[in-house]
């Protein structure tokens, strides 16, 4: 691949948002090594809602040792002000973004708590971004206090192999599935396993993302049956399952789920990708062969536009405007609800001016009409004290 200055680069293996304190969003893309003369990069791209596109050069870049290795995931903090990187040599690393959107800065700072222990498949934030979670190849499930790096939870055998987790929206639990096929949840202030998800024989449970919508607690995953793939939904009061769903044809590779938790997307390993609106469970966008014939790797939504971010490491990052229906701004919703106040407000006026009793009551059939106000109001001159009469005492 070719960047804007024409020198070679390797390819994409890892991507996310960020969305910056000044409402910016920008995207952080991780390269790998292409032979000798292209090191591993990570790169920080502007993103424009009006065109739906990122810019044609990087805003800023860094440039890793070669020991380090290639880029294997990236998450970033809700802050937008941080974000974490495993490397295929075994370790993480921070990077501070600090700067504008047109001057942006990346520094690099070490985690002494998660050096050497060994390649991490997945690591993510909790959403309030309190803690954070990395799930080794090696089936090690490690979930820390952040930035104090305090060990909440520390289990070698959580899994043979960690292939995806995910926190709720409160941080009570997280959410961790294995290669084999099993499914864990843990609870997090305990560092203790909950229950383990239950599935047939013939059932292989691949990925996990908890509803984001604040109202019903789920859990969603997808699920591998035969040559079927499947989304199962679990109720997070009873930890059953309550219903599945064949969203996709193919296996899912990646699985995300939109911030205000209405959309749930699901991304293939023959490059289709494919967005369904939760409340209902129906498919609202479908892109096939977006990444044709490849696996997509990541797979993410943009915080505050209907875009998805999606790579992989034969097509790099594209991001795609979604098909939904389009979302009420907030100076819409402030405008109908004064329309509402104008329009009751007319109708009070006129449902008084129609009226004739004392309380405003529309008059019946046989009832006489209320006098003119000015006709009960009695000439001034003839105003007499004694208008009454003697009054016995």
């Amino acid at each position: 691949m070719d960047n804007g200055d024409g020198s070679q680069q390797g390819p994409v293996t890892c991507g996310s948002w960020i969305r910056r304190p000044e409402n910016v969003n920008l995207v952080v893309l991780g390269r790998s090594r292409l032979g000798s003369s292209c090191p591993s990069l990570l790169q920080i791209f502007s993103f424009d809602p009006k065109t739906t596109s990122l810019s044609s050069s990087p805003l800023a870049t860094f440039v890793l040792e070669a020991e380090e290795g290639d880029l294997v995931a990236i998450a970033v903090h809700p802050s937008g002000d941080d974000f974490v990187c495993s490397l295929s040599n075994g370790n993480c690393k921070a990077f501070e973004l600090y700067g504008h959107e047109t001057s942006v800065k990346l520094l690099a700072k070490e985690l002494a708590p998660l050096q050497g222990i060994g390649p991490q498949n997945c690591i993510t934030f909790s959403v309030d971004g309190a803690k954070f979670a990395a799930g080794g190849l090696d089936g090690h499930l490690r979930i820390v206090e952040w930035p104090s790096l305090r060990k909440i939870l520390d289990e070698p055998r959580a899994h043979k192999s960690v292939r995806d987790m995910d926190f709720s929206l409160d941080s009570e639990f997280l959410a961790s599935t294995s290669t084999d096929g099993s499914a864990r949840i843990w609870k997090i202030e305990d560092g203790v396993p909950l229950t383990t998800l239950s599935r047939k024989p013939d059932e292989k449970i691949e990925l996990c993302r908890f509803s984001m919508d604040g109202t019903k607690p789920f859990l969603f995953c997808s699920i591998k049956k035969g040559d079927n793939s499947l989304t199962g939904v679990w109720d997070l009061g009873t930890w059953n399952k309550i219903g599945h769903k064949r969203l996709i044809r193919k296996s899912a590779s990646v699985m995300s789920i939109s911030h205000d938790g209405k959309y749930l997307s699901l991304g293939s390993k023959d490059g289709d990708i494919c967005v369904v609106e939760v409340k209902k469970m129906q498919i609202h966008h479908y892109s096939k062969r977006l990444h044709l014939g490849t696996n997509i790797a990541s797979l993410e939504f943009c915080p505050s536009e209907r875009v998805v971010l999606t790579t992989s490491v034969e097509w790099g990052a594209q991001v795609t405007k979604l098909n939904v229906p389009k979302d009420w701004k907030e100076w819409q919703i402030y405008l109908v609800l004064l329309g509402l106040f104008l329009a009751s407000a007319v109708a009070f006026y006129i449902f008084f001016e129609n009226s004739d009793s004392f309380w405003n009551f529309p008059m019946g059939k046989d009832q006489a009409a209320r006098p003119k106000f000015k006709s009960i109001l009695r000439d001034p001159k003839s105003y007499d004290e004694n208008s009454w009469g003697p009054v016995d005492m």
